[in-house]
């Protein structure tokens, strides 16, 4: 299904395909274009199981931000927050407990726009449009600091998204100036794509997404345990998405997920 906005004359290039758009689409949303299905369709052709592995993230991004208002978190950044669709960290957190906060942060035009949209009505979200890659602006925008009381314990999450920044954008140190702004009892939630269950399938779907305008990178268990240094780990630790307080039916399968929540001591 397509969005009817008119994007004409906005700048957005609709003939090339977008990795949150892609995202969209395999969770069955409206806001992609033909683009992005296309190949949407041919990643799944080389990763027949991509929509149960997106399904099983959006899963996990449930449970771990009830984690977070459990553990008294009432504040959340959302760091490459995608488009909005059913099941968004505000609806979690707000039906836990409805004085949660959120500020929703992504650089994609049709995530901003739709975002905005959605949560016009709504005085306890905000959207910015910035890149995650760069934490002093996310860190320092109106629309995160009007929400966001960073002596306080926070939930920031980062989710699906670490995947599409490379080796040489630094993530590491991208995450250690998010640490650093957060408040002792604060949450980290990440997940990310890996290739350790399947890597010829998970090579062959990295090479679809080269014709993204965001190529995915996968990375080991090994790799995103060393991005993570500095975080204290909540049991059971670094584990697939299904494995990350879930059902035993839910973990009986991996996804290709990787999934961790961390507290900032």
């Amino acid at each position: 299904m397509e969005t009817d906005v008119n994007w004409t004359g906005t700048g957005i290039d609709l003939d090339r395909p977008n990795a949150a758009r892609m995202y969209d689409y395999y969770l069955g949303g409206a806001f992609n274009f033909a683009a992005d299905r296309d190949l949407a369709e041919q990643a799944v052709q080389v990763m027949p199981w991509m929509r149960e592995a997106v399904a099983a993230n959006r899963s996990f991004l449930a449970r771990a931000v009830r984690h977070c208002v459990a553990h008294g978190i009432r504040q959340f950044l959302d760091l490459g927050s995608g488009i909005p669709t059913v099941g968004n960290v505000h609806e979690i957190a707000q039906a836990a407990d409805p004085s949660c906060r959120v500020a929703y942060v992504d650089n994609e035009a049709v995530a901003v726009a739709h975002s905005s949209q959605l949560l016009a009505t709504d005085p306890q979200t905000t959207i910015t449009r910035a890149d995650l890659r760069d934490p002093a602006r996310v860190l320092a925008a109106p629309t995160v600091r009007e929400l966001i009381d960073f002596s306080e314990p926070v939930a920031v999450l980062a989710v699906a998204v670490l995947h599409f920044v490379p080796e040489a954008g630094r993530p590491e140190e991208i995450l250690a100036d998010y640490r650093r702004a957060m408040a002792p009892g604060s949450r980290f939630v990440l997940s990310h794509v890996t290739g350790d269950h399947d890597p010829e399938q998970a090579e062959a779907a990295a090479r679809v997404y080269q014709r993204a305008d965001t190529p995915v990178l996968p990375r080991s268990r090994e790799r995103l345990a060393a991005m993570l240094a500095g975080f204290t780990l909540v049991p059971p630790g670094l584990v697939d998405a299904t494995e990350w307080h879930s059902t035993p039916a839910a973990g009986a399968e991996h996804v290709g997920f990787y999934a961790a929540v961390a507290v900032v001591e």
